[in-house]
């Protein structure tokens, strides 16, 4: 029997592809079927997406799966980056392009919030993790702007939401995805609206919110004309990109209040988190800056959002732009012959969030902070890895903290599981087993559930079994503890 085929339609902030699902009801194989370019577009000193230029992508990629599968696609769904959103005005008009979350509009606005409602007010109502980049702190932006777009809006729509209004003209607000904003209560599973109006942002923006699985129809018309693909259903995966790639995480626990395994979804972003099935609204996560975001199976991942590889890619691309363009592989080599432990950043300190020049600026870092400055780009590759595996070790610290129990199991998915040397010093620096894979997490978690949602899987638990089959993972054990603490002790000096 051929097997189904479902399609992921994979938006990453740096890139996109088109991921087929190759299903025969016990094991699934990929097939990237289209892969495409992505990032902000910069004008009038403002950054944005190319909303147009992305549907162009997508419908491509959905022609070329047509070509390829036919009759046995069977259903796609779309997810993306979290916090950025289109805006709708009467009569559905799409107006403007929506902004990249790095727009520095919302510099500042954290604190005119706070003047308007309490920080442990918007804490207690939305559950999230504070970042100036958050949905809630971009509308402010335009609400104390005087946008004349939020002022026509009549629909917010987040970006997967929106591309699947695009392909099915149903609108909505996925679970997931909402839960990213800081306008949505994960305990009462309803928007903020009492919150909202105190900070005199229409909660009418705001759609029905819907869970991951929900079918929403066929393509449009229009859609399947210029991409010749009929008989497909549209099926809402987590929409939020980690949402989908926890999903893919291959474990056999089901989510516990004391969950004895965490993930890290490894890419451009670290989420380290657990799963949960409540959310966990203390004024301890809150002085942890932890964030509760929806899950799968209505589900709560418990997490914070760190800096991830964007360090090293940044400082790849300024190498580059200097004119000396680097491979992953070269970079590696660098790094492992760099002197270990010498120097550490904190990931998460405000100057690493755009600056001009990456290198440089993490070079300022230690220098400011009393360290030795890593000079070569090998020393700076191993001071940015290193770092972030410290960073790793900080944070499933305090997630245990949180949850009062021990995390035995690290399972890092995503891009990032393709550093060996990271996965590595994330096992010495956690003093934990490491499980590594699978690295297309994102497009699995999407494809499993749209199988769920087709019942070619009963639910959750079961797709992740299949996962398990059906996907290689490697495995990492501690080494070099001692070392490892001794120079914990000095990056919680610099990380405080």
């Amino acid at each position: 029997m051929a097997d189904n085929v479902y399609l992921a339609i994979d938006l990453g902030a740096s890139s996109g592809r088109h991921v087929a699902g190759l299903f025969d009801g016990s094991r699934l194989n990929l097939a990237e079927v289209y892969r495409f370019d992505n990032g902000p577009v910069y004008v009038n000193d403002h950054m944005y997406w190319d909303v147009l230029g992305l549907w162009q992508h997508i419908q491509k990629g959905l022609r070329a799966a047509g070509t390829t599968y036919g009759g046995r696609l069977k259903s796609l769904g779309v997810d993306t980056w979290g916090v950025d959103f289109g805006l709708l005005g009467r009569g559905d008009e799409l107006m403007g392009n929506p902004y990249n979350y790095r727009d520095p509009r919302t510099v500042g606005m954290m604190d005119k919030a706070f003047h308007l409602v309490p920080r442990e007010e918007i804490f207690a109502q939305t559950g999230l993790q504070f970042m100036e980049l958050n949905s809630l702190f971009q509308l402010l932006a335009m609400k104390l702007g005087n946008s004349p777009l939020l002022d026509a809006a009549e629909s917010l729509l987040f970006m997967p939401d929106l591309f699947h209004w695009m392909l099915t003209g149903q609108k909505g607000n996925e679970f997931t995805i909402s839960s990213t904003s800081q306008c949505y209560n994960p305990a009462t599973r309803e928007w903020a609206a009492d919150m909202l109006q105190q900070l005199g942002i229409p909660s009418s923006l705001f759609g029905d919110v819907l869970p991951p699985g929900t079918k929403l129809g066929p393509l449009r018309k229009s859609v399947s004309s210029e991409t010749g693909v009929t008989g497909v259903e549209v099926v809402l995966p987590g929409t939020h990109d980690t949402a989908s790639a926890v999903m893919a995480v291959p474990t056999a626990s089901a989510p516990s209040d004391r969950p004895n395994w965490c993930y890290i979804s490894s890419g451009t972003w670290s989420l380290v988190g657990v799963e949960v099935p409540q959310p966990v609204i203390t004024e301890r996560c809150r002085a942890l800056n932890f964030t509760n975001e929806g899950g799968v199976g209505g589900t709560i991942r418990l997490l914070k959002n760190i800096c991830g590889l964007w360090l090293l890619q940044e400082c790849r691309r300024i190498w580059k732009h200097q004119g000396a363009e680097h491979s992953w592989e070269e970079l590696t080599k660098m790094a492992a012959e760099a002197e270990p432990l010498r120097s550490f950043i904190f990931p998460d300190d405000a100057s690493f969030t755009a600056p001009p020049n990456m290198p440089q600026a993490i070079q300022e870092f230690c220098n400011r902070t009393g360290q030795p400055v890593p000079e070569s780009k090998g020393a700076v590759v191993r001071c940015v890895l290193e770092s972030l595996a410290m960073r790793y070790r900080q944070v499933v610290g305090m997630l245990e903290e949180l949850t009062q129990g021990r995390i035995e199991t690290v399972h890092i998915v995503g891009g990032g599981t393709q550093n060996r040397q990271l996965c590595q010093m994330a096992a010495d620096a956690c003093k934990r087993l490491v499980v590594a894979g699978p690295v297309e997490a994102t497009a699995i978690g999407n494809l499993m559930m749209q199988a769920v949602a087709a019942g070619q899987v009963a639910d959750i638990r079961q797709a992740r079994k299949v996962i398990r089959r059906s996907f290689d993972v490697v495995e990492y054990t501690p080494q070099q503890s001692e070392r490892w603490d001794e120079a914990y002790g000095r990056y919680t000096t610099i990380s405080r």
